[in-house]
């Protein structure tokens, strides 16, 4: 099997946009939550969210037809990110060698509404890119048209895991030889009427509106739901002697992925996490990695009470006796739950704290739960020095996506 690196990285957040800008806000601990301003939530139990609030017009995209989702553009912004970072040039893209795997949760549902509306007057007013605008693949479309990527493409939509998902088969992709690079991740932009309104009335959401910067806080007894957040996370990744014949930056090597499904029900995980144990042994087994060898997870931890008990659960009943030695942190807890970019973000994290021996925090961990007795890494960024870093991701459906990833040593 060939060996995948990392070897550019586009993160979009509300902590920061940028591969430095985004560390740095983990390492500072930042609050990426606030009181919605796109639109008026009088109406609605829930105020908050991760919004992007940095002007994106400084960010050059392809001239698009218009109306393109909001989803698409932070895509578009992370993969320019990504391929700056990386230092490879559009000839050197271009072609059948290179392709993209890119997921989202929920695709386009920014104008959702108001072009559903125009069904009420006459279905002849829907214009004809209605379906080009919101569909999932568009996403890959429009990045591999922008690059000129005529190799593996496809479109990954496992819900919450989707970025962790495309990623891993990516990775594959590339183990296999059938690439050698690929433009890989998330994207979401989720922060509307109809998301907020469906996952108020699931009670999902956290309602700690008046407090907006302590409303996420996985693993706290006192956490009461998750925040939603936007973003995208695009990576480049690439076959090793590629990389290496280039002079490329690597950042972290990519060593192991592996997926399940609770097939339990659609919105609860499994008890005990039964399915994210199946996707994290798999994982190490796969990578040939013994679980006492890895140092930090970058937890999937949603702070609600159902994931973070089951996720803890999980780890430990995989871990065994190194669970309590090992470093965990919810970078949820800065950026909010960004649904189907998140894994690809948060992929972003691990392969930062590898590469840097910085170990991102747990804000808002002030009460911790007596139930959960793991190391949260509470508050503070840690400087630590890591071999192997997991992230996990657990979808809505039960679908389960775990990346396993090694610290890079010339």
């Amino acid at each position: 099997m060939k060996r995948v690196v990392i070897t550019g990285m586009g993160p979009v957040t509300p902590i920061g946009i940028g591969e430095a800008a985004f560390a740095q806000g983990q390492r500072e601990g930042r609050n990426g939550v606030g009181m919605i301003t796109r639109f008026d939530t009088a109406d609605y139990p829930v105020k908050i969210a991760g919004e992007i609030t940095a002007d994106l017009s400084c960010y050059p995209v392809l001239p698009l037809p218009d109306p393109v989702e909001r989803f698409v553009r932070l895509a578009l912004i992370g993969a320019d990110l990504a391929v700056a970072d990386s230092g490879l040039t559009t000839e050197q893209l271009g072609g059948e060698g290179s392709g993209t795997i890119i997921g989202t949760g929920v695709g386009g549902i920014e104008f959702w509404p108001s072009r559903a509306a125009l069904l009420n007057v006459h279905e002849h007013l829907i214009d004809p890119v209605h379906v080009s605008v919101y569909i999932c693949n568009t996403l890959s479309a429009h990045v591999a048209v922008r690059y000129g990527l005529t190799g593996p493409s496809s479109t990954v939509v496992m819900a919450c895991a989707t970025g962790s998902g495309a990623i891993g088969d990516a990775y594959r992709t590339i183990q296999l030889g059938l690439a050698d690079v690929m433009l890989t991740g998330g994207a979401e932009a989720a922060i509307t009427p109809m998301s907020i309104g469906s996952f108020c009335n699931l009670r999902a959401l956290s309602t700690r509106n008046a407090s907006p910067a302590t409303a996420s806080r996985p693993f706290s007894a006192s956490r009461d739901g998750f925040v939603l957040g936007e973003g995208a996370g695009i990576l480049v990744i690439e076959e090793l002697e590629h990389a290496l014949a280039r002079g490329a930056r690597i950042h972290a090597e990519l060593v192991g992925y592996g997926t399940s499904a609770d097939a339990y029900h659609v919105t609860l995980p499994a008890p005990e996490g039964q399915g994210a144990q199946v996707a994290m042994r798999a994982t190490l087994k796969g990578a040939g990695v013994r679980p006492d060898e890895v140092g930090y997870i970058n937890a999937h931890g949603t702070s609600t009470p159902a994931n973070d008990l089951n996720e803890t659960r999980a780890i430990q009943a995989v871990y065994g006796d190194h669970a309590a030695k090992l470093a965990i942190s919810s970078t949820k807890s800065m950026t909010g739950h960004l649904l189907g970019a998140a894994g690809a973000i948060e992929a972003i994290a691990t392969t930062q704290a590898l590469r840097d021996g910085i170990l991102p925090p747990t804000i808002n961990y002030t009460d911790p739960d007596p139930a959960l007795t793991l190391d949260f890494i509470p508050n503070h960024a840690r400087e630590q020095q890591v071999e192997y870093a997991m992230s996990n991701s657990f979808a809505f459906g039960g679908q389960n996506a775990v990346l396993l990833l090694k610290r890079w040593a010339k």
